[in-house]
């Protein structure tokens, strides 16, 4: 058995690679939003923590009824407790990334994780 696993995104509206890649650590996934459209619910989670990486396009997000507008570039971390929703602005689609980790439980970085050969 392979030490990775790769696969390849196209244009799907949303792409959860832990299911692709078999992530354990995380759960990521690759959203589409054409123009005008949002994903059609508020959540939170129980204990996840979210980053969002806008890729392409501009949209928003409403987090605890704070409106925060969004566009390429853009990054942002969400409390798991945080109210939010996200949607595509009215004239442009927005692909982003979507990394959810359970708030708290990074023990070392990269520096301090990796073994140099």
């Amino acid at each position: 058995m392979a030490n990775f696993a790769k696969t390849h995104i196209g244009n799907e509206s949303r792409v959860e690679l832990h299911e692709v890649l078999g992530l354990t650590g995380a759960e990521v996934s690759v959203n589409n939003l054409p123009a005008g459209a949002g994903v059609p619910f508020v959540h939170v989670h129980k204990e996840n923590e979210e980053i969002y990486g806008v890729l392409e396009g501009t949209g928003s997000v409403t987090i605890d009824g704070e409106d925060i507008e969004l566009g390429a570039g853009d990054w942002l971390r969400i409390s798991p407790a945080a109210h939010r929703q996200f949607r595509a602005a009215s004239d442009s689609g927005i692909t982003y990334v979507c990394i959810q980790v359970k708030q708290g439980s990074l023990n070392a970085f990269t520096a301090d994780d990796a073994i140099m050969f």
